[in-house]
């Protein structure tokens, strides 16, 4: 289908009414090119090979058709999304939450490592008509029997390109085998290796394959900046970027509706001039914000996306991405509201720790770099509040006739032989009201740093580059089993809850390997990983014992001669006499 042939809205692609209300209240407007050309085979019943980027808007092109053709009164799994990472399985199941908002009873469960079965458990036993996971995850849940998957009408395998590159074939393909013959399947995947095309060939009937090239670019003149916060620490980092910036006009994008009436509301209370625009502003209110923010009247508009379309104020210098949108699309309008007629313009986007993907994402389809940036500390704010106190005095000296108020400061200097200073420094407080002047030092805001998806750097003296102490795990797969680092990477790092920064050193052995690992690894994390399976096999990882012995047997090699660990066989007596090694 080509661009010309793009259908308009949702509604044109048969979307189910309710979906369409969801739709509305996230502020979709029209599809993306990958929505517009996978829903109508999706619809029709066809099987779909999608090659697509990361933030392209795929995860609606799947979660919509479906959604719209679920059966709300059968409470059993008849959707399986399959995702590489616990991270990935976290945000389509957050999708298909917000996407079936209207639709009464359907119940979405995420299932993925790195967390107890307890939760995971509770909800599957409830009924869930969607299932999102990752593989090992599902599979436990497989062998355990609480989840079901022999009445399966739709199956989607996403970024499929990653599970394999991650060690999950084996793992996939056992699903696979779980499920009926005749369901609907959707492959996505950002390239298509042979492994990709055998697998499409063998478990899909007449795929239709789409291929979509993201192509957005954003305006040279805006510079872009990321930070990683946590969820809850987003307010208190938004309020010290206001503090301590320099802007004119700024909007800061939000998801839904409601988020920006609160996050608005929550600004007005710390002091800033904001106020809320969204899909349920009358016109007339709409185009009065819309002014106040063109006059100066109002400084900070948060907004949602739909809310935004078509907004041009060449006032605006910042745009905040609050929410990181879910499509690359969503994040180069936003943007494009700053850097107008010529002029710099600034951008910046909150990324939580889970999202760094999205971020990624957006580099590769805008073709520009976003710069991580520091954000301001306690001593920032209160040095920039200080200097804007003593700007405001000046001010006044020389714009306000002061002579009524000078009287009666000298005035109550000569009734109270009070210094004029401390009269100054009390009518200061007075000023400030109930407001604390400067902020109290707290913690940092969490920063970490960026995930390159690199493998990580080789361990120096048991101690990785970001500081955190190692240790060495044995796992009971290696050579024998045709394991590889990234499949070990990939499973422990979902099981655990790791990321690739998490890892040290790989030694594949014949019967086993060597991993290292944080150090600091808690107990339910390893015993998490403990039951974790790589090609069918239980690792059952345990931690290496001091001096490079290993329980359970095994020698492990010297990281630096390649041979037998210094003191090999040599064993002592608890007086500190050698003895004698005998051999097995």
């Amino acid at each position: 289908m080509s661009d010309s042939e793009s259908p308009a809205s949702f509604a044109e692609l048969g979307i189910a009414p309710p979906v369409l209300a969801s739709l509305a209240d996230v502020g979709y407007e029209a599809p993306s090119p990958i929505q517009a050309a996978t829903i109508p085979p999706l619809m029709a019943g066809r099987d779909v090979v999608g090659l697509a980027q990361t933030g392209t808007g795929k995860t609606a092109a799947f979660a919509l058709p479906i959604l719209s053709r679920i059966d709300v009164g059968r409470r059993r799994p008849q959707a399986l999304v399959l995702a590489p990472t616990r991270e990935l399985a976290l945000q389509v199941a957050e999708a298909f939450g917000r996407y079936a908002a209207h639709l009464d009873g359907v119940h979405v469960v995420p299932v993925y490592g790195g967390t107890g079965y307890g939760p995971q458990l509770g909800a599957l036993k409830r009924g869930a008509q969607v299932v999102v996971g990752t593989p090992g995850r599902v599979i436990d849940h497989l062998k355990k029997g609480t989840l079901d998957i022999s009445e399966l009408d739709y199956l989607v395998l996403d970024e499929a390109d990653e599970m394999l590159a991650m060690g999950f074939q084996e793992d996939v393909e056992r699903i696979l085998a779980d499920t009926p013959e005749y369901k609907q399947v959707a492959l996505f995947s950002a390239t298509m290796p042979a492994a990709i095309r055998r697998m499409s060939g063998r478990y899909l009937h007449d795929p239709e394959e789409i291929r979509v090239e993201a192509r957005t670019v954003t305006a040279e003149n805006t510079t872009q900046r990321y930070a990683i916060v946590d969820h809850r620490q987003k307010l208190e980092a938004l309020t010290r970027v206001l503090e301590v910036e320099s802007f004119d006009g700024m909007i800061v994008f939000v998801r839904t509706k409601q988020a920006t009436e609160d996050l608005a509301e929550r600004l007005r209370a710390r002091g800033f001039s904001a106020a809320a625009i969204n899909g349920d502003l009358v016109q007339a209110q709409r185009e009065r914000t819309i002014g106040q923010l063109r006059s100066g009247a109002l400084d900070i508009l948060v907004a949602t996306d739909v809310a935004a379309r078509g907004l041009d104020v060449e006032r605006i210098s910042h745009v905040v991405n609050y929410d990181i949108p879910s499509d690359t699309e969503s994040y180069v309008h936003r943007i494009g509201r700053t850097g107008r007629a010529g002029r710099a313009g600034q951008a910046i986007l909150f990324v939580t720790p889970r999202e760094r993907r999205l971020l990624r994402a957006i580099e590769k389809a805008t073709r520009q770099p976003v710069e991580e940036m520091t954000l301001p500390s306690v001593e920032d704010v209160n040095s920039t509040r200080v200097s804007r106190f003593l700007d405001s005095i000046t001010e006044a000296l020389g714009a306000s006739d002061l002579t009524y108020f000078r009287d009666l400061v000298e005035r109550y200097e000569q009734e109270h032989d009070v210094p004029a200073a401390d009269v100054a420094a009390a009518l200061a407080v007075i000023a400030q009201g109930d407001r604390s002047f400067l902020l109290q030092p707290e913690p940092p805001l969490k920063r970490r740093p960026r995930d390159e998806g690199h493998r990580p750097a080789r361990v120096a003296g048991r101690r990785r580059a970001n500081g955190r102490a190692m240790a060495t795990y044995r796992i009971r797969v290696g050579k024998r089993h045709k394991v590889s680092p990234g499949a070990i990477v990939g499973a422990i790092a979902n099981e655990g809850g790791l990321e690739r920064r998490d890892f040290g050193k790989i030694e594949i052995r014949v019967d086993h390997s060597l991993v290292e690992l944080p150090a600091d690894l808690d107990s339910s994390t390893v015993q998490s990983l403990t039951r974790t399976r790589i090609s069918g096999q239980l690792i059952g990882l345990e931690r290496e014992r001091a001096g490079g012995g290993s329980r359970g047997g095994g020698r492990p090699t010297n990281a630096r001669t390649g041979g037998a660990p210094r003191g090999a066989g040599k064993k002592r007596a608890p007086d500190g006499t050698k003895l004698r090694h005998k051999g097995r």
